[in-house]
């Protein structure tokens, strides 16, 4: 089993919404969001815009664990999960 050490700088709380993209910490000199990784305390349904594009939805998402996807925005409609956490 591969062990992944995740190591980051800045977190903040997510509030799920269907039209604004979690802020971006990484778009200084015009690199655009690249997302987030996002850590979950309480699970349930997670419905998440990627940084590809792509709208995706994790049904039934465990309780405290983490979603190494690059993230841009979790959607309130879809999104049961609660205490969303991004991480850069």
């Amino acid at each position: 089993m591969a062990y992944q050490k995740l190591q980051t700088s800045r977190a903040a709380a997510v509030t799920p919404s269907d039209t604004a993209d979690i802020p971006s910490v990484s778009n200084q000199n015009g690199r655009g969001n690249r997302g987030c990784v996002l850590y979950v305390a309480t699970g349930g349904d997670l419905r998440v815009l990627t940084a590809g594009g792509d709208d995706v939805n994790f049904a039934g998402f465990p309780d405290g664990a983490f979603l190494p996807v690059n993230v841009v925005r979790v959607f309130a409609t879809g999104t049961s999960a609660t205490g969303i956490i991004a991480l850069w």
